[in-house]
């Protein structure tokens, strides 16, 4: 990324795929979905560890850059961007996410240290 480093933001941790992180349950009967436990973890740990979006409240269109740093090959990039999504959303940095305009992500392998970097630029 060719950001200032002041507005990047680092999340230490490995992104959970999000079609991986939802387990069927039941109750009286009816199927639902659950998030698994991996999910709920990697969510909390996002919420204490964003500092520089949280309560932001963006509600413009905006562009999305972010590097994700995986512990292996295995893992699709593209499913870990909702999870992220999701979770700036939880944090209230973003209104909502269908006011992403653009999205520039790209995959690294690091074994010791997984993380993502990103930035978020309001149009």
């Amino acid at each position: 990324m060719e950001f200032n480093t002041e507005d990047i933001q680092t999340i230490k941790g490995n992104t959970p795929s999000k079609s991986n992180c939802y387990k069927i349950v039941n109750f009286n009967g009816h199927a639902s979905l659950a998030k698994t436990p991996a999910l709920q973890k990697y969510e909390e740990s996002f919420v204490w560890q964003c500092d520089k979006y949280r309560n932001k409240n963006i509600d413009s269109t905006f562009e999305f850059y972010i590097d994700v740093y995986y512990p292996s090959k295995r893992s699709d990039l593209d499913n870990s961007l909702k999870v992220v999504l999701d979770s700036l959303q939880r944090i209230k940095a973003i209104k909502n996410d269908n006011n992403c305009a653009k999205i520039v992500a790209q995959k690294f392998i690091d074994k010791e240290n997984p993380r993502i970097e990103f930035y978020i630029k309001e149009l």
